[in-house]
């Protein structure tokens, strides 16, 4: 009896003990990584913008196939008809961003947003045309502007099979819901790299007072992309010893410099690239949705980004107020979108910790790459008092 109860202690005290990255993922916010001043929605994600709905398919098929499809949605109806003010900006343009140039020319988004592996991108766009043309009301279309986005997964996944098929993004769009989002190392984010940890899907929101006009901001983002990892100001990738400067810059190693994190096979911790989507229901101009999309790229740079050669940085913006409403509602001047300047920023920057810390260790086609170790980081950000 006593040797048993000895026993059960003993396994209560190793779960106790047991460190956070064997246990369930937990977002920068739950954690106490508290980003900006403005306060999330209640999902504290794109979702958090009435209507918005995502969607995603996760392809995980032995250790070579690690990838998928990330759908987001502006909202329930045909968006063919109604179609809702967009704007696109590239911070850097290593990518292949399909139905780029209509966008930027019409101001207006015609089709869900795709995100997926850089070499399924043709597929995925032929995928969205079928469901575009299959929709009640399209018989007679005969020009869609599908936008599909990508970042490169090659180093997990065998990105030259190509493996997304059209049932897999029909499912992604098809399947998309309101509500909380599924981030990390699912969807699109399936076999992403950040910073040479596992990136993923991640996602966001900040609500503005009603004095400040009461409107939400969200954002998702792909994760893919490299630097010197910073959180909330803290130098966690320094201090890790993981980046792509280290042995090259005197004293840039950091305090864990040579203890060992390294990615198999060692993928490049520069390049890269990051779709961010950002949606919001404050009934803006196009023009004012394209100033809006390029204060996303300072939320970017806050993690350590800085776009570099090799890396596609685009942010595709979207109201939800359709374009056949605009005429009829108050359009937001330009004085009053500094506060949504402020909330694009701090939904970005969360967006992406969390695609972070809410990714799993993945092993894939060309090795593995781990999880960022979250006890680690912690004691890094708690030093430099970003949580306490």
């Amino acid at each position: 009896m006593r040797a048993g109860l000895v026993l059960c202690l003993v396994a209560a005290l190793v779960l106790v003990r047991a460190p956070l990255e064997a246990q369930e993922r937990a977002t920068a916010r739950e954690l106490g990584v508290v980003v900006g001043i403005l306060s999330p929605g209640p999902l504290n994600a794109i979702t958090d913008v009435a209507g918005v709905r995502v969607g995603q398919v996760t392809i995980a098929r032995g250790d070579s196939i690690n990838t998928g499809v990330t759908a987001i949605l502006p909202h329930s109806e045909n968006v063919f008809r109604e179609k809702v003010p967009a704007a696109v900006v590239v911070g850097n343009g290593f990518g292949k961003l399909v139905g780029f140039t209509q966008v930027q020319e019409l101001g207006e988004l015609e089709s869900p947003v795709v995100l997926t592996c850089t070499l399924c991108v043709p597929r995925a766009a032929d995928a969205v045309l079928t469901y575009l043309l299959s929709l009640p009301g399209n018989e007679g279309v005969r020009s869609a502007n599908a936008v599909v986005g990508e970042t490169n997964d090659g180093y997990l996944s065998h990105i030259r099979l190509r493996p997304i098929t059209q049932d897999d993004v029909l499912g992604a769009i098809r399947s998309a819901k309101e509500g909380p989002v599924e981030q990390g190392s699912v969807g699109a984010g399936r076999g992403t790299t950040a910073f040479g940890w596992k990136g993923g899907i991640g996602s966001s929101s900040r609500r503005l007072p009603s004095d400040l006009g009461g409107w939400t901001v969200g954002v998702l983002v792909q994760s893919n992309y490299g630097g010197v990892l910073t959180i909330a100001g803290a130098p966690v990738g320094q201090e890790l010893g993981r980046h792509y400067l280290r042995g090259r810059v005197p004293g840039a190693g950091g305090a864990a410099a040579g203890s060992g994190w390294q990615v198999e096979g060692d993928p490049d911790l520069a390049d890269g690239s990051i779709m961010i989507v950002v949606a919001t229901d404050a009934p803006l101009s196009h023009r004012n949705l394209e100033r809006l999309a390029r204060r996303a790229l300072a939320g970017l740079a806050r993690t350590g980004s800085s776009m570099t050669n090799g890396s596609g940085d685009y942010v595709i913006a979207f109201t939800t107020v359709p374009v056949s409403q605009i005429g009829s509602v108050p359009i937001v001047s330009n004085n009053r979108m500094s506060p949504l300047f402020q909330a694009v920023i701090e939904a970005t920057e969360e967006a992406i910790y969390n695609s972070l810390f809410m990714a799993t260790t993945v092993k894939g086609h060309r090795g593995t790459v781990e999880a960022l170790p979250v006890e680690a980081t912690l004691e890094i950000l708690k030093r430099h008092g970003v949580v306490r």
